[in-house]
This record gives C-alpha cells, structure tokens and sequence, in this order.
C-alpha cells in the first residue's frame, strides 16, 4: 500500500503529469502482476477446469438438507482439490479472485478520483491489460472447456447413453433412493460455513482426507445409484467438514461405502480364485484406458451387429433348448428309457430371445405365491382338468389356484408331512433332516409346504404329459428341476440327500436290476430315509403286489433296512419307510454280490453325462471321509465348517477350513452393507434366487435370514465344492453354462455370477450365455455381476442392448460389479430355430 500512497503525494504537482502517469502504469502493472501471482497461488493448475467452469457461469450449486446425503452426477467426477468449500457456497480459488479483483479495482479507482488529469491515461493502460488478461483467462477457460468435453465423451459415454434412453434428466440434484424407499448413503456430509482463510486450511485437510479416497464417480439412472470409479474427478458441487474430526469421520464413512461394493483387507480375498492369489491390481489409468480400448473394440467387433430376435419354436414362451430339440429327439433309436426327456443340447446354442405369454404380469408374492398364480403366466389348464379332482391345481378366475394337496395327500401336504414325522419320529424335518429330494414331484406341493419344518425340498419331474408341473412349482417359488430318471446319473453328488421321497412318482424302481432305485442310493446320505408312498406299498392287486415283492428283495439286497410301512387313515394311503446302511458290514455278509459293488474307480461323484450303472458304492467309514458322520442339526450346518475339510487346500489357496470360513465372512459382509442395502433391490419380492458360479454357497448363506430359496449352481469347470453345498444344508446342482438350463423361461428372479462370464467366455460364446440369462430370468428380476472390469463392459454392452436397466455399475483396481434389471422388452422380428420345430 506504500507504493499507493506514494503515487497519490507525487500526483498533488500538477507539473508532472506525464512522470505520474508513467508511474500510475507501473503501479497498475505491478497490482495486476501481484494479482495474478496470487491467483496463481490459490488456484492450482489442475483445478483450470473448474475455473473455465466458473468464468462462464456454469456451476451449479447442491446442498444437502440436514443429514440427508446424495449424489450427484451434475457436472461428472469430483477431484481431490476440488472438494474444497470456503463457506460461500463457491469453492475458495473463486473467493480469491473476486478479493483480488476488488483489491485491484479499489486501488485503481482512488488514483482515479484524486489524479483527475491523469485518468484517462490510466484507464487506457488499465484497460488494456485487463483486456490482455482476459484473453489469456478465456484461453485457459476454452481450452479447460474442451478436455472436459473430451473426457465426458469418453468416461461418461454409458450413463448419457442410458439417460438418453430412459428419457431421464440430469439427476444431480435429485435424491437416490432405492425401491424400498431408503437413500444410499454414500455422498459426503454438508460442511459449515467458514471465511475464506478458514477454507484454505480446510482444503489442506481436505487433501489428506482425500488421499485415502479412490475417488469415485457416482451417477445416477432411475433413481439407482452407478458408482463407475474415475481418476478424473470434475464435481465441484460436494461439501466436507472444516475440522480434522470432520474429515476423519468422513474418510471412515467413504472407505465404508466403498468397502460395501468391493470389500478391502480380508474381506476382497474371496474376490476371485485368479487375483486373490497373484494379488496384481492394476491402477486407475491403466484400468481406465484398457476398459476404453475393450469397450470400444467389443462394441465395433461384435455388438454393433447384434440385433436380438424372438425364437420361433413350438414351445413358443416355454422354449427350453436342450429339452426341445426335436431335430435330435425324432431320430432316437429308442425312448423306453426316457431318452426323449432327457437333455439334448443343439449344436449351436440359440442367440435369440423366448417371447413373452400374451398377458403376462410381474409374479405374486411369497408367500402368496404358494397358493395362487397369474394364470397367463403360465396358461395350461390340461393339468387342471385331470388333476383338479386331487387338489393339484384349479382355474379360478384369472388365478391358477393351489388348495396343497397332491394324488397321496389330497386333504393337504401338511397333514402328509406330519404324517410321516409320526411314522419315523428320528427324521426330525428342520433339525436332522434339512435337504431333500423329491422325485415326480407334480406341482410340488409338498416342497412347498416343507418350507413350514424348515425344509429344502429339490423338486424335480421330466417335461412329460403332466403340462408344466415344475413351471407352476417354478411360478409358486418352490425350488424344482427339469430331470427324468432315464439312462444317466442326476446332476448331484453322492450322499447329497438326507431324504428321499416318491409319492406315486410313477418310476419302475425295480426293472433292469434296480438300477434307478440304485442312483437313489447312490445320491442318499447314509443313514438317511427313502420315503416310498405308493399304490403297491398299500393295494393287493395283482400288478401291486408283484411290484412290492420285487421291491422288498431289490431293498433287502441294498441293505436298505425296513424301518416301518405306515398307513394314512385320513387320505386312505400308505407309505413304507426304508434306511440306507451306515456301514458295509451288511454287504459282506450277502449271499449274492447282487447288485453289485462299485469298481474302486468308480468315482460316485462324477455324474456329468455319466450313464447309469446297476451297482453300489461302498459306504465310507473312515471318520475324514464324507459320509461317515451325520452332519450337525440345523442351522448349526450352515456356518459349521465340514468335518471332513481337513489337509484339503481350499478354493482361494488357503486351508480348506479357513477359506470356508473367510468365504462366508466376506459373503455375510457384503450382501449385508451392500447387496440389502445399496443394490435397490426389493428383497420382499424377490423369491427364486440363482447362484450362477456357487463355490462354499457363501452367498446363499448369507441370505439365510430372507424369504427366498437358493439354486447354487457349481459349473462343471469349476472346483467340485457341491458336496459342501449339501453338507451345510442347502441345495444346488451341476451345470455347463455353455448348455441351457433345465429350467423354464422366467423363474428366476435374481441371479449372482461371480467371475463367471469371464471364465465361461474362454468356452463359449458370451452372447448364447446372456440370451440363456434373459431366457430364465422373470421381467423385472435383476441380474448381479461380479467380474473385471472388460468383462464387465461386454455385458453391460450387451444388457443394453436387450433394453435392460443398469441400476449400479462400480469398478476398482480392474474389479467391478454390475446390477441390471431386466424389461418387459421384446424384439418383433423372428428367427426360426429349426431343430425346435416339430
């Protein structure tokens, strides 16, 4: 200010106008000089976006009310440095330059009002360099515009795509909130208003709150929060706290939220069997720039030709591709084995998608669910009309009604259940006995009413005459299969079951030496029951009786012991109660070796095409074997490591143990902070849930506490860990995801692959596995990723493509997770499938 005062002593001498006027310029000079090294030091180089931002008036103020948070994808990704707010709602560079201009400003004017000769000389030169930097600002300002330009046209392409599609408007001031009306919580807290010195200080804090961030960028899409993670962050609208205990707070909440989606420390070693192991994470500019390069060379190379068509077939909306190949089926030498229903996968997979039945609606509820459905959800009455009588299913109005009886339970599967807990008191249905398998199991009924004893019952019954008896199981929310017992091993592990049932199941166990009722015994728990109600347990007629004798002598060579046949007085049936060995004293002491034993090499767990063979496994008595000890009652299975998981190494390359435990820890942690929580999802309608790529049945587990049942589904290149399925009391099967699944269309109404695409893509094309993906999931039903991040953007390529709704995508460090939602979108155009036309 010397320097001020100075010029206006020396400009009261009105003799020397052209030395003051000289002098008022260098001042001018000076001050615009001091000015702009001050601006240069409040406002960083990297923070020259915001700036052009702010020069042309396009910043957009947000904030949150009271201890609400959201997000915001207003102006893209939030940096490091520019989180910072000095209390006048602009970040603090802008508070800087307006003092600095005013500053200047002020000094120019009082020269102007006391050297009234010398004003025009000084404007002139203070308007010329005002105007020089004003040039230089805008420069700046156009060429910060245009990067930012460029970087929305590249990180952000996704999300304009989908607004663009959904018709949405920009979300960033709008609240996201998931279908049960809940905020997620992950945006930060609204800071206190403080003078521009007090925001100086808080942007230093704020660059060490910042360093333990990753920095995410969040968007919304119909009210669904997409966490997509950027190194380029440009939201200068979000607010921290001035204090450190502020900050700290903050960067404890942020890594929480974070740790929710792809969980750090202990918890992301259960990610993936691949990078878990190597532990190589890559960075974020890596990351970013190979997700770019394969998203935009998958987009060109293959989606930008993919146009979905409907599958014209006989089945027509109850297409099942390998169960509807007629161009195989019709050239069957031979169908007394039930070839014919068995699965006969086409060549080709089918890329086109199954239509919808004309009038279908989102399902009922569960429980509700059980007793009635939509009936052109699943429009067949033929099952109606010759079961009705027996309580298996009725017409009523626009309903397909449930009254949960069955050909030997007519008054009422409950009645039934109890029934035969009275019988054999030690089957103890919810405690001993958890999981078990229900062979022609029509509408399955008695599944249903199982989930009262706390019960998992695998329904499962061919696609025969009986009109869609596993669709309408399927459609009431009661776990079924597509499966015959024909001339191959079921897609389960050897002493899976605790119990197995057959009510009138119409299978001729004892033809061909008993090689069906031998699968039974080979799938059988040891020591677990074979529950057999039907006509020859309780009838004298010729035929009854014949089949009972030959039953008694095929049961007595297995060692299966007699436990009790029981009659029903209510519903006027029978039912005979047999018990597998727990030991292989009884098979020496036989007379005959009929049926035979097993070859040693014979691996009773091998059943992926494996025909059946009329012969029986011994039975392990080792006390490390499975098998040899009756698992822990109900639920203490469920978190109860096996016994028999001793020297074994585990998935994750740990003790076998140790990875079960850690495998549950990280599944309980993350369907509990993030997939209950931040997914939108609303769980109270969600009822059949796929694991695509199970490994323990972590996930299953953790979902214990909810109203839905869980297929595990262990494909058939993945370590065999089914038998630990089973062994905690939950259910699962086999399966080759290059293949269709034995299921119908719609019955799913979420679906979890973890790594899955990208380990099945090496195999097959990925395009046959998300039409079978849209094939089994309901309208509405969500479909969750986690893979790497390529993988991730070929499916979300794809999933748009099919008119889908994203409703999360994140990625960190080459991780990332997809949340879609399926449509009610179907294409017009057909495409004949000719080996599905008859």
């Amino acid at each position: 200010m010397a320097t001020g005062k100075y010029s206006r002593v020396d400009g009261r001498k009105s003799s020397r106008y052209c030395s003051i006027a000289t002098i008022v310029v260098f001042v001018v000079f000076c001050l615009v000089g001091i000015w702009m090294f001050m601006s240069s030091s409040i406002v960083p180089v990297t923070n020259s976006e915001i700036l052009a931002l702010e020069t042309r008036n396009e910043v957009k103020q947000i904030v949150p009310k009271g201890d609400s948070k959201q997000f915001d994808d207003t102006s893209g990704d939030l940096s490091r440095d520019e989180t910072i707010d000095d209390g006048g709602g602009l970040p603090s560079k802008v508070s800087g330059i307006t003092d600095e201009d005013n500053f200047t400003e002020n000094v120019v004017t009082g020269s102007d009002n006391e050297e009234k000769e010398s004003h025009n000389s000084a404007e002139k030169n203070q308007e010329d360099s005002l105007a020089n930097e004003s040039s230089d600002e805008k420069a700046e300002s156009e060429s910060a515009q245009k990067r930012m330009d460029e970087d929305d046209g590249n990180g952000n392409r996704n999300v304009g795509e989908i607004n663009s599609r959904d018709g949405e408007p920009n979300v960033g001031t709008r609240e996201a909130e998931n279908e049960g009306g809940e905020m997620k919580k992950v945006s930060h807290k609204n800071s206190k208003e403080s003078s521009g010195e007090n925001g100086s200080e808080s942007a230093e804090s704020g660059k060490n709150y910042e360093v333990d961030e990753t920095a995410d960028k969040m968007k919304l899409v119909g009210k669904e929060a997409i966490l997509t993670e950027s190194k380029n962050d440009k939201n200068e609208d979000m607010h921290l706290e001035q204090s450190d205990v502020g900050n700290s707070v903050e960067s404890k909440e942020n890594n929480q939220a974070s740790n929710e989606i792809l969980p750090a420390g202990t918890q992301s070693e259960n990610l993936t069997e691949s990078t878990t192991q190597n532990g190589a994470w890559s960075t974020q500019a890596v990351e970013s720039q190979n997700e770019k390069k394969s998203q935009q060379s998958f987009i060109s190379n293959e989606n930008s030709d993919l146009r979905w068509k409907l599958c014209k077939t006989t089945a027509g909306p109850d297409y099942i591709p390998c169960l509807d190949n007629w161009k195989v089926i019709r050239k069957l030498p031979s169908t007394k084995h039930y070839e014919h229903r068995e699965r006969h996968c086409p060549d080709e997979a089918p890329t086109c998608l199954v239509p919808l039945p004309e009038g279908y609606k989102r399902s009922i509820k569960w429980p509700k669910s059980r007793d009635k459905i939509w009936y052109y959800n699943v429009p067949h009455t033929k099952l109606a009309e010759v079961k009705g009588h027996q309580n298996w299913v009725k017409v009523t109005g626009e309903y397909l009604t449930f009254p949960g009886g069955g050909t030997q339970f007519v008054n009422g599967a409950l009645h039934y259940i109890d029934f035969i807990q009275d019988a054999v008191p030690e089957i103890a249905w919810g405690k001993r006995t958890r999981v078990i398998l229900d062979v022609g199991c029509g509408v399955a009924s008695f599944g249903g009413y199982l989930f009262e004893r706390d019960v998992l019952a695998m329904s499962f019954a061919p696609k025969d005459e009986h009109e869609a008896q596993v669709q309408f199981a399927l459609e009431r929310g009661i776990p079924a299969i597509l499966n015959v017992m024909g001339t191959k091993r079921l897609t389960f592990p050897s002493s899976a079951f605790d119990l197995v049932h057959c009510a009138r199941c119409r299978v001729p166990w004892h033809n061909e030496g008993g090689k069906l009722l031998l699968e039974l015994n080979r799938v059988l728990r040891p020591g677990g029951y074979f529950v057999w109600s039907a006509t020859p347990v309780y009838r004298k007629g010729p035929e009854d009786v014949g089949i009972w004798q030959e039953m008694s002598r095929l049961t007595k060579s297995m060692c299966w012991d007699l436990v009790v046949v029981k009659r029903d007085k209510l519903n006027n049936i029978g039912a005979a109660i047999y018990r597998k060995p727990t030991s292989n004293d009884c098979y020496k002491k036989r007379s005959k070796n009929a049926p035979p034993l097993c070859e040693e090499s014979d691996d009773p767990n091998a059943v992926w095409n494996v025909p059946l063979q009329a012969c029986m496994h011994k039975v392990p008595v080792d006390s490390t074997e499975r098998g040899s000890l009756w698992p822990a009652q109900w639920p203490v299975r469920l978190e109860q490591s096996p016994y028999w998981l001793n020297s074994q190494v585990g998935v994750y390359g740990k003790a076998a143990k140790e990875d079960f435990t850690a495998d549950y820890n990280h599944w309980k942690a993350v369907v509990s902070q993030s997939y209950l929580k931040g997914m939108g999802i609303d769980w109270s309608s969600v009822r059949n849930v796929m694991d695509m790529k199970a490994i323990y049945g972590g996930f299953a587990a953790a979902l214990k506490d909810l109203k839905v049942w869980v297929m595990n589904v262990v494909s058939i290149d993945s370590p065999d860990t089914l038998p630990i399925i089973y062994e905690r009391g939950l259910l699962g099967i086999y399966h080759d995801w290059c293949e269709s699944f034995n299921t119908y269309p719609r019955t799913y109404d979420v679906l979890h692959a973890d790594h899955l695409f990208s380990s099945i893509k090496k195999r097959c094309n990925l395009v046959t596995v998300i039409a079978e993906v849209d094939r089994i999931l309901r309208p509405e039903g969500k479909l969750i990723i986690r893979d790497n991040s390529e993988t991730i953007s070929e499916v979300e390529s794809m999933v748009k493509s099919l008119q889908w709704e994203i409703r999360m995508i994140y990625s960190k460090d080459n991780e990332g997770l997809l949340c879609v939602r399926k449509t009610f979108w179907r294409p017009t155009e057909e495409e004949p499938i000719k080996n599905a036309i008859v």
